[in-house]
């Protein structure tokens, strides 16, 4: 049995999600909450898998108070503002987002990628990230761990991997990079491009920013993109 609770100060939002909680088999709801505060102590003591949690709430935000819990469980956050996606995927407890008023096809969404977390333990997917491969460049063997990586471009028959301190370029195909990267994290977006999901900043049209990079999105691969960052 999944063990979640709502954090939502809306009595209407409410029961809409106590409604689809249940229609899901083995989800259960334990508890409501109008307030983070009231939810903090609870969660101290109590088994949760996943928090319905809404953005704006009367004591603190949403975001504000994911910092304050010791090892969050899967996160389904709830808005009605769809700008807050971006940002709420700058922490890594954060699955998915919900834009109210949301369908329950797209909450199903939500819960399936909580599931996929919740039985993916969470060490498994950091250690993808700190997972390490040599480049030869120029003859030299630069050492990279995959998670430095903010995103790889391709230039004909180049490829420039480019991380937070460097840009290492030489003869590859992207393709190759498909194979190499843990696909939890990087996505491509572009025949050129693959990016990694955690420097990802802002969508604006058919361009993403990647750590203040613009990128463009190929037409083919903007709803893989949007999938994959729950929109």
């Amino acid at each position: 049995m999944i063990n979640c609770i709502i954090i939502e100060d809306e009595i209407p939002a409410q029961k809409i999600l106590k409604n689809f909680i249940g229609k899901i088999p083995n989800l259960s709801l334990i508890e409501t909450f109008k307030a983070a505060i009231e939810a903090n102590s609870f969660l101290n003591i109590s088994k949760v898998d996943i928090i319905f949690l809404d953005i704006n709430l009367p004591d603190m935000s949403g975001l504000d108070f994911i910092k304050t819990v010791k090892n969050p469980p899967a996160i389904i956050m709830t808005t009605a503002y769809p700008e807050y996606a971006v940002s709420s995927f700058e922490l890594p407890t954060i699955v998915d987002y919900l834009v109210k008023p949301f369908s329950f096809d797209r909450f199903l969404k939500a819960i399936n990628k909580a599931k996929n977390r919740i039985e993916v333990p969470k060490n498994i997917l950091e250690e993808d990230l700190e997972e390490t491969i040599f480049l030869n460049v120029d003859k030299t063997l630069h050492k990279l761990v995959l998670g430095s990586i903010v995103y790889i471009e391709s230039d004909r028959n180049y490829i420039t991997v480019v991380t937070e301190t460097q840009k290492l370029s030489y003869i590859d195909s992207l393709k190759n990079w498909t194979v190499k990267l843990p696909e939890t994290h990087f996505i491509q977006v572009h025949k050129s491009y693959i990016i990694n999901s955690k420097f990802v900043d802002k969508l604006s049209g058919n361009t993403i920013f990647v750590k203040a990079n613009k990128i463009p999105i190929g037409r083919t691969y903007k709803q893989a993109l949007l999938s994959a960052l729950g929109v």
